[in-house]
């Protein structure tokens, strides 16, 4: 007697498992193939972000501010390579590691050489640094009468709010009775280009290009006036930036929740997830200053002139009054000698992919 033939699902199940095995692979190499032709995304990072920072995707951007108060910003198109930017200015526990690490003295810190003050004093010579002091005046009034007598070649004393403070540093930014005690994640401010650029070469950084920085700025948005977009500060009373509100330099108010420097990230990101690029602390770049620059520089990754007697600083500070200086708004630009110190500067730092921009530990120009 013949054997039962067996049912013919019986039969089926092995096939269908070799079949299901074989579908499986074939979507797997067909996924492969897509993924392996798929065209990279321009804007993604070339490798891992390194802690504490943000890639900053290439590309074109408008750069400028017509309307600038010294008319040094025409507005013109650029182009920068993708870089990492530091998520927040460098904070005092950042600073202190750096210190510490080193031996570092800021120059804030050090005692003035006789052959850079002569006629001074020896006993003036000591360590100082600029500290903001509220004073009744008209601030645009008080500018116009010290340009007068600047172009009468007569002497000229700095702003009135601006004191020489002896003992203020890093370490006591309101001056020798001062501390950062429990402000390590506050801006280190008393910070000179010198001091910014020795740091930034300690941690494998560099200091941005002024067309870095304000393409990081604008956080990805195209001729807005703000980092943030389009409402200016206290618009339905909402602040996105520590800036000055009160009649400069007389009275300070505050309504943006402080009277001074903030602690990083106390306000919001902008596109790119950078915080403070407006307000606070001014920021450091690479570039020696033109006011001509922008008429010659060119189109792609500009670092800047070859030589100057200043460096640009970028980003305003917690100082920045609308009725008189808007210089934190992202096209606007300012300067300072490179050993210049005061409470309201500071920095960040940038990297660029390896193989590619500027160096690591490189400044610029």
């Amino acid at each position: 007697m013949s054997r039962p033939s067996p049912a013919p699902e019986s039969r089926s199940r092995p096939a269908l498992w070799l079949a299901a095995v074989a579908g499986a692979l074939a979507i797997a190499g067909l996924a492969f193939v897509y993924l392996q032709s798929k065209p990279a995304d321009p804007n993604a990072p070339p490798g891992p972000t390194p802690e504490g920072m943000v890639w900053i995707p290439g590309g074109s951007f408008t750069m400028g501010y017509d309307a600038s108060p010294d008319r040094d910003a025409p507005t013109h198109t650029v182009e920068v390579d993708g870089f990492w930017m530091d998520a927040t200015e460098v904070t005092n526990a950042q600073f202190r590691q750096f210190v510490e690490a080193t031996g570092y003295v800021t120059t804030a810190e050090r005692k003035p050489r006789a052959e850079d003050f002569p006629g001074a004093n020896p006993a003036d010579l000591v360590p100082f640094s600029a500290v903001f002091r509220c004073f009744e005046c008209d601030a645009k009034e008080c500018d116009r009468l010290r340009t007068e007598k600047l172009n009468r070649n007569e002497p000229a004393p700095g702003p009135e709010w601006w004191a020489k403070s002896v003992g203020a540093s890093w370490r006591k930014p309101e001056g020798e009775v001062s501390s950062i005690d429990g402000k390590d994640q506050y801006p280190a401010v008393h910070i000179s280009w010198e001091d910014a650029a020795a740091y930034a070469k300690w941690a494998g950084k560099r200091l941005p290009t002024e067309a870095e920085w304000e393409r990081a700025a604008r956080g990805g948005l195209e001729r807005a006036q703000y980092a943030w977009g389009h409402d200016a500060q206290g618009k339905d009373g909402r602040y996105f930036a520590n800036t000055y509100q009160g009649r400069f330099p007389a009275t300070v108010e505050g309504r943006d929740g402080f009277k001074g420097l903030a602690p990083v990230k106390s306000f919001p990101a902008n596109g790119f997830g950078l915080y403070d690029m407006s307000g606070n602390a001014w920021e450091w770049c690479a570039d020696w200053y033109d006011r001509n620059y922008y008429g010659y520089a060119p189109k792609r990754n500009p670092t800047g002139p070859a030589n100057g007697e200043e460096r640009v600083r970028r980003g305003g500070s917690y100082l920045c009054a609308d009725e008189y200086c808007r210089r934190y708004l992202p096209g606007t630009r300012d300067k300072g000698a490179p050993e210049d110190s005061a409470c309201h500067t500071g920095f960040r730092c940038v990297k660029s992919p390896e193989g590619t921009g500027i160096a690591a530990g490189g400044t610029g120009p």
